[in-house]
């Protein structure tokens, strides 16, 4: 039997990078899908045909704008509508906007904050009512090392995500008696269409530092998504799993 066979995930972000990675092991392991795109329509509507034919599981995109709340509780009426219940919400939006404090400009500790931090609040407290209802539910919530250790010329970006660490030990707390489990994922140096971008010096010396002395794959992260998401973690809840080839030791 597959992992995740007949569960319902949300993903945002899920039209690229790691929550592209996400989608496809979910439904691999049999999980119907919705997902939320902000722009990239094309590649959305390629997203839904390639899992939907490849995977035989239900697949919707939804145009929606996370770091807004509206547009969240939207969002997450829709899925529940379509699909009937959510049983894994993955909140995997995030941006970066990397300056030094002496010359990062409000609006770019704004939108940081807002489409990392703020989709993370906007999502789960729209998912709230149908987790609680159906006393079970697993959320997890997309970090970083950054939010753990911090990093010069990020001080945004490393706030949002540590930000997540202490919201999500939160929710653990909050709604761990109806059932419902929130823990945190914190990505490494992952290899995506983004960090090709930085050429082959900049690669290695991040390489170099990782004790496996390679980057992490999308599907690395989709791994530990599918042991979160599944019932083989029924008894973890509140925690941070490191995704990072030993960086955090």
């Amino acid at each position: 039997m597959k992992l995740l066979e007949n569960k319902t995930a949300i993903i945002t972000g899920a039209s690229r990078g790691i929550g592209k990675g996400i989608a496809h092991k979910y439904a691999e392991q049999g999980c119907n899908i919705a997902f939320s795109f902000a722009n990239s329509v094309d590649k959305a509507k390629a997203l839904e045909e390639e899992l939907s034919s490849e995977y035989g599981v239900k697949v919707k995109g939804f145009q929606s704008n996370a770091a807004d709340f509206e547009s969240s509780q939207k969002f997450v009426e829709e899925v529940v509508s379509e699909f009937g219940r959510i049983d894994i919400l993955i909140n995997n939006a995030g941006i970066t906007r990397d300056n030094l404090l002496m010359r990062m400009s409000e609006e770019q500790w704004d939108e940081v904050m807002n489409v990392n931090l703020k989709s993370v609040f906007n999502l789960t407290k729209a998912s709230l009512r149908t987790f609680l209802k159906q006393k079970s539910g697993s959320i997890i919530n997309m970090s970083s090392v950054v939010g753990v250790m911090g990093n010069a010329g990020q001080s945004n970006y490393a706030a949002s995500k540590a930000g997540i660490i202490g919201f999500s030990k939160s929710m653990a707390k909050e709604l761990g008696s109806r059932n419902v489990r929130c823990n945190v994922i914190a990505p490494g140096f992952i290899e995506t269409e983004m960090t090709a971008e930085l050429g082959e010096d900049a690669l290695k010396k991040w390489t170099d530092a990782i004790p496996l002395k390679r980057g992490g794959t999308p599907e690395d992260i989709a791994n530990a998504c599918i042991f979160l998401g599944s019932d083989m973690s029924t008894y973890v809840s509140g925690q941070v799993l490191s995704v990072c080839g030993g960086m955090l030791v």
